[in-house]
């Protein structure tokens, strides 16, 4: 298991981002990764449109992953229609401490 970062946006419908949420941590937890911490960065305005959105609600989680599952989940995600964006990034060891 490695440590991954994965930055989300969520639309600003309270609905619509709480069941991104929940389908994203569901979807994490259904492939085996650990939580270890979730964090709210706020509502931003986007760089540019995202499915006419112009501005979105950031999240924050670290977690642990098998590095094999990370293909799956991503499969999931593109198929989510309350998740605007995502991005895994691999910590390195001497970071995630």
């Amino acid at each position: 298991m490695r440590k991954y970062e994965l930055m989300a946006i969520y639309p600003l419908d309270d609905e619509k981002s709480k069941k991104g949420i929940e389908s994203v941590k569901g979807t994490l937890s259904e492939f085996g990764a650990e939580i270890t911490e979730e964090k709210h960065f706020g509502d931003r305005d986007l760089t540019y449109e995202i499915d006419k959105q112009k501005r979105g609600r950031f999240y924050l989680y670290t977690m642990k992953l098998n590095p094999s599952k990370i293909v799956d989940i991503e499969r999931q995600f593109k198929i989510n229609m309350n998740l605007l964006k995502y991005q895994f990034v691999r910590l390195d060891e001497k970071d995630a401490n």
